[in-house]
Parts: C-alpha cells; structure tokens; sequence
C-alpha cells in the first residue's frame, strides 16, 4: 500500500491563525456577562456587538453558539440570542453535580497529595482569608481554591466540566445580586476542607466536601428563589 507523503500540498491543513477569532470573541462576551454587563433575560444585540469588537457577524454568531452550549446563553429562532434566565432548579443542579465532581477529585488528591500540593492548597487558603474586605475577588480566590482541587485530580475533562460549572455559577451570582453576607466565615469555612485533604483521610474529606458545598448549595438556591418568588417592580 502506498505511504502517504508528508510533502506536496495533498495533505496539508493549511496554516492556522495565531489567536481563535470566535474563541476570543466567547471569551470577550462570557466576561461581560458573568460581570454583569448584560441583565439575565437581555437580548445579545448582533449588529452593536460585531461593531463594538469590530468583527463581523458571522464568528460573533458562532461565538454565541459557544456560549450556549456552555449555558451562559439561550437562543430563540427568528429573535437571536439572550442571556440565560438561570433558575433555582437548574443552579441546585449545578451543585448537585459539583458535589459528585469534588468529592471524586478530593479522594484522587487524598491517594496522591504530595508536599507540593500541600503548600499549594495552604497559599490558596490563605488568600481566601486575606481578601475578606473584598468580596468579588473573595468570590474569585475560593473558585480557584476548588478548581486547585479538580486540576490535582489530574482528570482533564473533570477539570473541563468544572470550569464549565463555575460559569454557571457565576451566572448564578450575577443573577442574585452578591453571595457572601459574611466573607470572614467564608474564609473560616474551608479550614475544615483544607484539614480534610491534609489529612488524607477519604471518609473525612467526604464529610467535610458534602457540608460544605451543601451549605453553600442551601445558601444560593434559598437567595435565588426568594428572587423569584420577589414581586416585579416593573
């Protein structure tokens, strides 16, 4: 049988560019939304957007494609794109399935931490504690301590389908309005997570990964359908 050559021009790909327009472009519009800029429910308007970027229409399409198979989007035919309307039911199953991807990941690091690991999980920790009187990047300093977790399972599509959740839960937040009353006992509350791992203990950290992501479950669906079930100003 004949080899194929890797000369000629048959098989070549074709150069790619530097940068992914349309990944840049998702990434642009994600930002923005889960920052708040665009209103749960708000329309993504085409024309504005491509000039704004100053791309043309069709990547910032297939961009907003991107964007609703991760769930920060909804689209309607013949209408366009809209932010998606996150609801109570659908962020309690982002934490339902945020909890079977912890607790997973949590006892591939208890069966693997190493002293580097370790230290890692401490500094992070401590910046937890260290932005109390700065919630918003609080918020940001406890995403990264969780998905610490998840990138030392060494799963990389658990790690994929993690970062895909924090999405939807900063969505969530954008949506509530804030998420922490009292950032110092946001802070206190993973000491036992941290200790947890440390002591690689698996029944151990179960305890503490279910009590503690299922207060925080509790804490944001309760502030998300008390938003619902609120009376339309308008």
């Amino acid at each position: 049988m004949a080899q194929a050559s890797s000369d000629g021009d048959g098989g070549r790909l074709g150069a790619l560019p530097p940068e992914d327009l349309v990944s840049r472009i998702a990434a642009t519009l994600s930002g923005a939304i889960v920052a708040g800029r665009f209103a749960p429910g708000a329309r993504l308007n085409e024309v504005h957007l491509a000039a704004e970027l100053g791309v043309s229409r069709a990547p910032l399409r297939e961009a907003a494609r991107l964007l609703e198979n991760r769930g920060l989007v909804v689209s309607h035919p013949r209408r366009g794109f809209f932010v998606r309307e996150l609801t109570a039911r659908a962020l309690d199953d982002v934490y339902d399935l945020r909890m079977a991807l912890e607790r997973h990941a949590g006892l591939a690091v208890c069966a693997g931490l190493t002293k580097a690991m370790a230290a890692a999980l401490r500094a992070q920790a401590a910046r937890i504690d260290a932005t109390t009187s700065d919630p918003g990047r609080q918020v940001e300093e406890d995403f990264a301590f969780h998905r610490m977790i998840c990138a030392f399972a060494g799963n990389e599509r658990l790690l994929r389908v993690y970062d895909e959740l924090t999405t939807e839960m900063r969505l969530g937040i954008v949506v509530i309005g804030h998420l922490y009353d009292d950032p110092e006992e946001i802070a206190r509350t993973h000491d036992p997570v941290l200790e947890a791992l440390l002591s690689r203990d698996p029944a151990r950290w179960i305890a503490a990964i279910d009590h503690h992501i299922g207060v925080a479950r509790t804490h944001v669906v309760r502030l998300l359908t008390e938003r619902e079930g609120a009376p339309d100003d308008t």
